[in-house]
C-alpha cells in the first residue's frame, strides 16, 4: 500500500471545507442484501422495534444538546460484498418496509463508497472516483511492539493491524528454539489482555492483476469517518449527499446511485459530532475492530481542530473528543 502515500494532503495545505454537522447520526440497523430479498418480514419487524428507539435517543439528544438538537438517521447498503444484486428490487423492499414500520430513513449510503466515492452533480457521476479506502489506509500508524525486531512486515504491506504483541509462535524459528511460549499481550491493558488482530485487506489476482479486497471492519471504520465528517480530499468533503426522489432509486447498477442519497428533504445534516449505530449483536466483533482501526489513524489535524472549534461554538457547546473513537456509540440488538 506504499503508493497510497501520495494521497496525503500534509504538504499541499488546501483550504479545509466545512461540512454541515448534526449533533447525532443514528444508523438504523443493518441487513445482508440476501435478508432483504428473502425475508423482508423480519426486516420490517426489526424496523418496527427500532422506531421507538430512534424517538428515545432523539429525546436524549435534546436533553444533552438542547431542544433544537439536530438528529439524522441513515442506512448503509451492503453493495460492496454483494454487487451483483438488483438495486431496484432491494431498495423497493427496504424502503417499503421502512415506510410500513413508520421509520424515517433520512440518508441512504452505499458501502462501496467507503472504497471509492464517485462525485455526482444532478444525479450524474463525473470525474475519477475518490480512492477513499486507500486514503484512510495511508493514514494508519501501526503500534510497534517494544522491542520491535522488524521481522513482521508493516501494516501497509501485510494488511493486518493489532493492539499489542503477538504470541511467540509468530516468531521465525520458534519451533527450533528451547524458549518458553509467550502469549499475546495487549498494549495498555488493565490487569488482563484482550488481544485483537484485524485483517484490513487482502490481495487477490484477477485476470493477472493484483486486486485489493477491503475487509468489512476496515470499510466500517471508513463509514464512521464519513458519518463524523472527518475525511477531505484536496480539502473538499469526500461525500456530498445528493437529493434523490424515490422514483429515481431504480437503477440497474449500484454505482449509478450517489455514495450518499438524501431521501428526506427536511433532514438534518448527514455528518454529525457523534454517531449511534443500532446493530445486531453479531456485529460486536466488527465494531471492536473498528475502534482499533480508528485509534491507529493519523487524521488530518486541521479537520480535527476545525470540528473541535465548531463544537465549542454551538449553543450549548458540544465537547468533541480529539480521539475520534470516543465519538462513537452503539446499541446492540437481540436476534441474528
Amino acid at each position: 500500500m506504499g503508493e497510497t502515500q501520495g494521497y496525503s494532503e500534509a504538504t499541499e495545505q488546501p483550504r479545509i471545507a466545512q461540512v454541515p454537522l448534526s449533533h447525532l447520526s443514528i444508523e438504523v440497523g443493518h441487513f445482508y442484501l440476501n435478508d432483504i430479498s428473502s425475508d423482508i418480514e423480519r426486516v420490517g419487524a426489526e424496523f418496527r422495534r427500532i422506531v421507538p428507539l430512534v424517538s428515545a435517543f432523539t429525546e436524549s439528544a435534546k436533553v444533552q444538546f438542547g431542544p433544537n438538537a439536530r438528529v439524522s438517521t441513515c442506512y448503509l447498503i451492503d453493495d460492496y460484498f454483494q454487487p451483483d444484486t438488483d438495486p431496484a428490487a432491494i431498495l423497493t423492499k427496504l424502503l417499503g418496509a421502512a415506510d410500513e414500520a413508520g421509520l424515517v430513513i433520512d440518508y441512504l449510503a452505499r458501502e462501496s463508497a467507503c472504497w471509492r466515492a464517485s462525485r455526482f452533480v444532478d444525479g450524474v457521476a463525473f470525474g475519477e472516483p475518490i480512492p477513499v479506502a486507500e486514503m484512510v489506509a495511508a493514514r494508519i500508524v501501526a503500534e510497534p511492539a517494544p522491542p520491535s525486531t522488524g521481522r513482521r512486515p508493516p501494516t501497509a504491506e501485510s494488511g493486518w493491524l493489532c493492539n499489542g504483541r503477538r504470541s511467540s509462535e509468530d516468531e521465525r524459528g520458534q519451533a527450533m528454539r528451547q524458549r518458553i511460549y509467550q502469549p499475546p499481550e495487549e498494549f495498555g491493558r488493565r490487569e488482563h489482555s484482550i488481544f485483537l488482530d484485524v485483517e484490513l485487506w487482502s490481495k487477490h489476482v484477477v485476470d493477472g492483476v493484483a486486486v485489493t479486497r477491503w475487509s468489512c471492519p476496515f470499510l466500517a471504520a471508513v463509514w464512521h469517518l464519513l458519518r463524523l465528517g472527518m475525511l477531505r480530499y484536496h480539502g473538499a468533503a469526500v461525500v456530498d449527499p445528493q437529493p434523490w426522489r424515490r422514483e429515481d432509486l431504480a437503477p440497474r447498477r449500484w454505482h449509478d446511485i450517489p455514495p450518499v442519497v438524501r431521501l428526506n428533504p427536511s433532514a438534518a445534516p448527514f455528518a454529525a459530532y457523534k454517531t449511534l449505530s443500532m446493530l445486531p449483536k453479531r456485529y460486536i466483533g466488527i465494531e471492536h475492530a473498528v475502534r482499533l482501526v480508528l485509534d491507529h489513524l493519523d487524521l488530518d489535524d486541521d479537520v480535527v481542530e476545525q470540528t473541535i472549534v465548531r463544537g465549542g461554538g454551538e449553543v450549548p457547546p458540544v465537547p468533541v473528543p480529539r480521539a475520534v473513537s470516543e465519538r462513537l456509540s452503539h446499541l446492540l440488538l437481540d436476534g441474528a
